[in-house]
């Protein structure tokens, strides 16, 4: 069968017209988490749900018993739903694969086996297991990929959200709550219930919106590089002492910091070569992060590709000392916060 869309799962549900299997999988857990959850509650339908809905967590239970509940008849109903969870094909055996394989090729008609992935994340692109996985599963049922929203598209679902509880939001609005919280669905959701419980009723301004949200990791790093490139030392060290006060990781916060530079340099290299930093895209992964291109953009044309070969170093350095350090990890950081500092007033632009 092949793969299915946001709007074909809807209609199937809406109309109880199951295929005998689902797999659903995808960047974004909490539309899998979401769409999984509507498929199992319909098809585990409404009476004898003890009977008639088993869950499993694959990680923990094997086909064999998966199978056991498959093929079991449903109780006084047309049909039943199995749903299994986070099983992993990488760390599966012969044996277990080849039984996977085996009940994916005799599923019963009287059952809708339901497996989803809303933890484990898989590349098809280095997995042969899970690409075995994913052709037997085609030839059994639907496959519902779950990929990252767009911008509009989150815009979009805050703003829907809001509606459903009561209050409005403008995508301008939307699109601050987006950057100051990141583009992960869930703790958007999180957020917005919050927005909606401290508004109540009506508008959620842009004063609720600085007052009840909580910035991600990846903002806060990217207001960080932002200071350190501006040469603003104050504002670098305020984020600094923020980032240790909220208890974050160094070698996160490190991370996150090495992959602003990261984008830079990329960019900084393609404009050199006559490119254009949208080139970035088709040779690494920025798939709906196109604004990391952007951003990278604005800022490498400001700086020699000395500059930023320097600040890649000092930061290699910095998460050589972090992972060896058994303490000091905040002396570690200013010193690093330091040297990029430094670097950047030294670092004009060659063109």
């Amino acid at each position: 069968m092949p793969d299915i869309n946001f709007a074909d799962i809807k209609k199937q549900i809406s109309k109880s017209d199951f295929a005998k299997m689902y797999f659903i999988y995808g960047d974004e857990k909490y539309l899998v988490s979401y769409y999984a959850g509507k498929l199992i509650a319909k098809a585990g339908g409404d009476k004898f749900r003890d009977f008639n809905m088993q869950t499993f967590d694959g990680g923990e239970t094997g086909a064999d018993k998966i199978a056991e509940a498959v093929f079991s008849l449903p109780f006084m109903a047309g049909q039943k739903c199995v749903a299994v969870s986070d099983v992993d094909m990488e760390k599966a055996g012969a044996a277990e694969t080849a039984k996977w394989d085996e009940l994916m090729s005799r599923l019963p008609g009287s059952t809708v086996l339901v497996v989803y992935l809303p933890t484990i994340d898989i590349n098809l692109k280095k997995s042969r297991s899970w690409k075995k996985f994913i052709a037997e599963a085609k030839k059994a049922g639907n496959i519902l990929y779950c990929g990252k929203a767009t911008d509009a598209q989150l815009q979009k679902t805050l703003v829907s959200w809001a509606e459903k509880r009561g209050c409005t939001l403008t995508k301008q609005d939307a699109s601050a709550v987006i950057n100051l919280c990141g583009r992960d669905m869930r703790t958007l959701k999180n957020e917005l219930e919050k927005l909606c419980a401290f508004t109540g009723t009506g508008c959620i301004t842009k004063k609720e919106i600085s007052q009840v949200t909580c910035v991600n990791l990846e903002a806060r790093v990217f207001d960080l590089s932002k200071a350190i490139l501006a040469k603003e030392y104050d504002s670098a060290y305020k984020i600094l002492d923020m980032l240790f006060y909220q208890n974050e990781e160094p070698v996160s916060v490190l991370a996150v910091l090495s992959s602003a530079y990261i984008d830079m340099y990329r960019v900084k290299v393609l404009l050199q070569s006559g490119l254009k930093a949208s080139d970035a895209a088709g040779h690494f992964d920025y798939a709906r992060k196109e604004f990391r291109i952007t951003s990278a953009e604005r800022n490498a044309r400001r700086f020699s590709l000395n500059m930023l070969r320097q600040s890649l170093n000092a930061l290699s350095e910095a998460d050589m000392a972090l992972k060896g350090s058994q303490g000091g990890r905040r002396g570690i950081m200013d010193e690093l916060i330091a040297k990029l500092l430094l670097i950047a007033a030294d670092g004009d632009s060659d063109g």
